[in-house]
């Protein structure tokens, strides 16, 4: 989620398209959260231990 957040980051700047840019800024900000809360190793998500 991180990668495709970068890919989608990169497109939007090198094309001038500001909503990629947006989109991808959100998904690579999502993906790093879900990123720190799997790697708490609590069941911190939901009550859950798999958050997938």
């Amino acid at each position: 989620m991180i990668i495709l957040g970068l890919i989608l980051l990169l497109l939007g700047l090198f094309l001038h398209i500001g909503i990629l840019t947006t989109i991808g800024i959100i998904v690579a900000v999502i993906g790093l959260v879900l990123l720190l809360v799997g790697t708490t190793g609590r069941a911190t998500v939901g009550g859950r231990k798999h958050w997938y």
